[in-house]
């Protein structure tokens, strides 16, 4: 008796992993066709608009077929991967499996051509919850199942594939993954005379890069990825190719959501910005002095913090501010609570995560949450829970080299304060010229909400603790 396939086999399909988001780019399989899985187990890494997320599936059983290569781009609520629950109790196979093919890890003829049947399907938008909790499960783990002869690579199927009947090459196409194609074809390389360094015959990225500069083809040399850094710290420029006259990068996930926000932001809300240059010095003690204190043990104390801390305070002083503009309700809508947002400035492009509650929060509290949200933008693990709901933003654009910017509102927020470089300047102090460390602040606020007298109350303040940081045991 067949089992009924529609029990046997469930397809994962691709969750809305934010508010709304409506498609996801897979980055990495941590999977295999064959692989057995668990309820809760972590099978692939996804990146949105927002972030990038890991995805555990939810229920146990054996990878049956991966619908997607790595790269690719997919609609929410389209099926990704397809597990068999039931192993082991029939040959049966999914239907939908006779309609589109496993997916390949090289970008063949035929994993293309699957691709595009896939993409021409109807897609209804079906939002997926993710974060399934572990449950019990009563299937039995198994190992990998073994055939015969050594399992083939996903490369070496599609070659066969693209071989006649008698087992002979109808001319296949160069095996490369569609990123690589695309890169071979912004740069006028012609895949065919690529010699191929990869497993199985597969022309990697480094390949195009040697046939388009061939006086570094002889040594190339793969360069690290870059760590995602926050605004406290430099992002250098990518590599540019001897020879090569442009370079174009595909616009999406997070520098998509950016830029989309960004020109709605400024095209939305009236913005305006004032500055005010400061003498540091006094802060700059108290921040070493912090560093020996036996609170602050082990925690990281840098200038942010206190810039932090003061605008926490000028936000107490100067409630009106932390608000927001409710267009459809016409309303303003004020906020008792101030979720503190930090720009960080990742390869993957601008992120915004915010501190929950940080208005609530003691100064090595303060310490421990921006250390936190720095090693997870370092790991590129900031979840997109973590970039909502902030309400004011710290821009640290000194760490660039520059005196001050004019930053544009995080959409929603009402204020955003920029924080140019600390440098040491002459400074007029007790009558005298000295040296100083000086710096200039800059506050972009929305003017629907925020008038000149409110925001300029909210930038005096917060220069004022900067200068005298005692202030802060005061006012605080």
């Amino acid at each position: 008796m067949t089992q009924d396939t529609s029990l046997r086999f469930r397809e994962f399909k691709m969750p809305d992993v934010g508010e709304g988001l409506t498609e996801a780019e897979i980055l990495k399989w941590y999977v295999q066709p064959g692989d057995t899985v668990t309820d809760g187990q972590v099978v692939c890494e996804v990146e949105t608009a927002k972030a990038a997320v890991e995805l555990p599936i939810p229920y146990d059983g054996v990878v049956h077929e991966l619908r997607f290569a790595e790269g690719t781009t997919v609609d929410v609520g389209t099926s990704i991967i397809t597990v068999d629950v039931a192993p082991g109790s029939g040959d049966a196979a999914p239907a939908e499996a006779a309609a589109v093919p496993p997916a390949q890890t090289e970008a063949s003829p035929v994993a293309e051509a699957a691709a595009e049947v896939e993409e021409a399907k109807p897609q209804g938008r079906q939002p997926v919850l993710v974060g399934y909790g572990v449950a019990e499960s009563s299937t039995k783990r198994r190992p990998r199942k073994q055939t015969g002869a050594p399992e083939q690579s996903l490369a070496a199927a599609a070659v066969q594939a693209e071989m006649n009947g008698h087992g002979v090459p109808t001319a296949p196409r160069p095996l490369a993954k569609p990123p690589v194609r695309k890169l071979a074809k912004d740069l006028g390389i012609d895949l065919a005379t690529v010699t191929p360094t990869g497993p199985d015959g597969v022309i990697t990225r480094e390949d195009v890069h040697a046939a388009a500069a061939p006086a570094a083809a002889a040594a190339p040399v793969t360069a690290p990825a870059p760590e995602p850094v926050t605004a406290q710290e430099t992002v250098s420029a990518p590599a540019v190719e001897a020879g090569a006259r442009e370079t174009r990068v595909p616009i999406k996930g997070v520098r998509k959501a950016t830029a989309s926000a960004m020109v709605g932001s400024a095209f939305t809300a009236p913005h305006v910005t004032e500055f005010v240059t400061i003498d540091v010095t006094r802060t700059m003690k108290l921040v070493e002095e912090l560093k020996t204190d036996k609170d602050m043990a082990g925690l990281r104390v840098n200038p942010l913090l206190l810039i932090a801390k003061a605008l926490l305070v000028a936000i107490k002083r100067n409630p009106e501010i932390n608000a927001s503009w409710d267009e459809a309700n016409q309303e303003i809508v004020q906020k008792h609570y101030v979720n503190l947002g930090i720009a960080a400035a990742t390869p993957r492009g601008l992120i915004v995560p915010n501190i929950k509650d940080a208005h609530d929060k003691t100064l090595p509290q303060l310490a421990a949450a921006l250390g936190e949200l720095v090693a997870t933008a370092r790991e590129g693990k900031t979840t997109p829970a973590a970039m909502q709901g902030g309400t004011v933003t710290i821009t640290n654009v000194g760490v660039f080299g520059v005196d001050t910017g004019t930053p544009i509102l995080n959409p929603g927020e009402s204020a955003i304060l920029a924080v140019g470089a600390i440098k040491l300047q002459p400074w007029v102090h007790k009558g005298k010229v000295k040296p100083r460390q000086v710096t200039t602040l800059a506050l972009s606020f929305d003017h629907r909400l925020v008038d000149g007298e409110l925001g300029s109350k909210v930038l005096a303040d917060v220069a004022a603790i900067l200068e005298q940081p005692k202030r802060l045991m005061t006012w605080a």
